[in-house]
């Protein structure tokens, strides 16, 4: 029986996060979720079950509500190592989720480690 396009997305997400998580080392987990209208991150600390910092263009202060472009994504990046570092973290991981590292993802992981978040 063919497998759902969601149900693919779920299987790959599943895959990726449970790939890191084995080589996590207590860090804690840098989430990515991307929508057709808007992109969200999350810092996550899995130990303690808690999230530690987030940032997405659903926020209005950003200015960047309803944006979901490769330069909205950027700024989401250099916004989150911001608040992360302000939350005391400086290394994370990556969870790309079941989206491809390229596009807006990719310019979300760069522009967070432009801004000196490690992962």
């Amino acid at each position: 029986m063919a497998n759902s396009k969601r149900q693919l997305f779920q299987k790959r997400r599943m895959r990726v996060r449970s790939k890191l998580r084995k080589t996590a080392n207590g860090r804690p987990r840098l989430s990515v979720h991307r929508s057709s209208k808007n992109i969200s991150v999350q810092v996550i600390d899995d130990v303690q079950g808690v999230t530690l910092a987030s940032a997405s263009t659903l926020e209005g202060k950003l200015g960047l509500v309803g944006k979901n472009n490769i330069e909205a994504a950027a700024k989401i990046g250099e916004e989150i190592a911001a608040r992360a570092k302000a939350a005391g973290v400086d290394e994370v991981y990556f969870d790309r989720g079941g989206f491809l590292f390229h596009g807006k993802v990719k310019a979300l992981a760069d522009a967070a480690r432009e801004a000196g978040l490690k992962f």
